[in-house]
């Protein structure tokens, strides 16, 4: 004897799970589409994501990052990387500190800072 009520009951079944399948995958999909923003990026006017790190300063040209060795030193100037005594466009590097280098054309020197807006200053004395 066959119950007749099997293929509806079967059904019925699929389409509750095909229902379950669908809600389950909505949310994926919209969570997936959220994920392209980098969690890790600073909130924008912080740091690197701020707009301070878009701004040139001497003409164009920019410090992004140095390199100091035991037998090496070299800059990172607006996407190149530059070594001591090297040069970049008509003048040469010719010092690299931990925030800033120098490059010297002819007589004419230009300071880049790595960060540019910010001052270093002594604070005060130390408390014990």
């Amino acid at each position: 004897m066959r119950d007749e009520g099997g293929g509806a009951g079967r059904r019925a079944g699929a389409r509750r799970l095909a229902l379950l399948a669908a809600a389950l995958l909505v949310p994926a999909a919209a969570s997936a589409q959220k994920l392209t923003v980098d969690p890790m990026r600073p909130p924008a006017g912080i740091g690197a994501g701020g707009a301070d790190a878009e701004r040139d300063t001497g003409g164009g040209i920019r410090l992004q990052t140095v390199m100091i060795s035991p037998t090496q030193r070299a800059a990172v100037i607006s996407g190149v990387m530059v070594k001591l005594g090297e040069k970049f466009g008509e003048a040469v590097l010719v010092r690299v500190s931990e925030s800033e280098v120098v490059l010297k054309s002819g007589s004419a020197q230009q300071v880049l800072k790595i960060h540019p807006d910010v001052e270093k200053r002594e604070s005060g004395k130390a408390r014990p």
